[in-house]
């Protein structure tokens, strides 16, 4: 029996994250984290950090990391928040934004802390279903709503929207805040930053976790209006004044002075992604047409729970969702190249084995 004490305790399903193996011989495919350095720049300027920056609490307006963000995308700097990780800037929205009474919407197959924050806020939400392709219909999101989140692309499936598409959203939605995630958005898909203009209502958010090889800094950022800019400070500045540390706000600043690196990073990954395609398909396996730093793959004689296991007896960590319509796929980050060859070695290799095992 519960004590009168415990009855206030708030209870919450949480995100569960992937492992984070720290064996030796791992291939980690598991994360979506990029299998490349920062840019040498990023090292550099950890390296030569004034110890100032450690002493003295870091700039609460995180300014020079906005005002390069905000060149970037060809805003101003009252444009841009950072907070640590775009789940840190998506929480922070969720709180800001979604007060409402109707539902906030968003695909009932994508990233799963969506779910978990309009739990944890009590915010009324409902799930849309992307169709039997796993793609998002906007024509199923009209009608008015508290809120509309859509990841682009979105995960786990890797498929990607179009601009248009999503321009027609934020325009059925004007009584709302629409949050487009793009964590992914650099390996193939196309950015709503241009727009950020032209509709007060839209926030874009994006990440230095996946393209910028930069996970374990948590640097996050969300691009809009300024009126949604400042309640978002607003709320910042309620919670945590002091987000973003200092080596982070160094780090990120230097990473964007290098886009060369940023894109022959990139080109290498996309690169790798194709050549996996068709390796992948040559075995029998389907998937859809990613255009993340990761496939959702399945084949049509493997149970996937089984296959994941067998891999990750070999060392090789993939992620596996027990969920319904999902539970017969596997999403695999893209690593580097002689990772995605050992991966394809052992599959060949499996199936070769589950063949004999069959008599086929």
């Amino acid at each position: 029996m519960k004590k009168e004490w415990e009855e206030n305790l708030r209870s919450v399903i949480p995100y569960t994250p992937g492992e984070q193996p720290k064996d030796a011989g791992i291939i980690k495919l598991n994360t979506n984290e990029n299998p490349y350095p920062p840019s040498p720049l990023v090292g550099e300027a950890l390296l030569h950090l004034d110890e100032d920056a450690l002493r003295k609490y870091p700039d609460p307006t995180i300014g020079a990391l906005c005002a390069a963000l905000a060149k970037r995308a060809g805003l101003e700097k009252d444009q841009v928040f950072v907070g640590i990780g775009s789940d840190d800037v998506l929480a922070m929205s969720f709180m800001a934004f979604f007060n409402s009474e109707r539902p906030i919407l968003f695909p009932d197959i994508t990233y799963s802390f969506y779910d978990v924050w309009a739990e944890l806020f009590r915010i009324p939400y409902r799930l849309v279903p992307l169709d039997e392709e796993f793609r998002i219909c906007t024509q199923d999101y009209r009608g008015r709503a508290g809120g509309i989140v859509i990841p682009n692309p979105n995960a786990p499936t890797g498929l990607a929207m179009g601009v248009k598409e999503l321009e027609q959203l934020v325009l059925d939605h004007p009584e709302c805040v629409v949050i487009i995630d793009e964590a992914y958005v650099d390996f193939g898909a196309g950015s709503m930053l241009p727009l950020i203009n032209r509709y007060e209502n839209l926030l874009v958010v994006q990440t230095f976790s996946k393209s910028r090889s930069m996970a374990g800094m948590r640097i996050g950022a969300a691009y809009g209006s300024r009126k949604l800019i400042k309640t978002l400070l607003d709320v910042k500045y309620s919670f945590n004044s002091y987000t973003l540390n200092a080596p982070a706000i160094a780090a990120g600043v230097a990473s964007l002075k290098d886009e060369q690196y940023f894109a022959e990073t990139i080109e290498k990954i996309i690169a790798t992604r194709e050549r996996t395609k068709q390796e992948l398909s040559k075995l029998g396996f389907v998937f859809p047409d990613s255009s993340a730093n990761f496939l959702f793959v399945t084949h049509p004689d493997l149970q996937a729970a089984e296959l994941f296991g067998a891999l990750r007896k070999e060392k090789i960590f993939v992620r596996y969702f027990d969920k319904p319509r999902i539970d017969r796929y596997l999403r695999i980050t893209i690593g580097r190249d002689e990772e995605m060859d050992a991966l394809i070695a052992f599959l060949k290799n499996y199936l070769k084995q589950e063949t004999e095992r069959r008599g086929v």
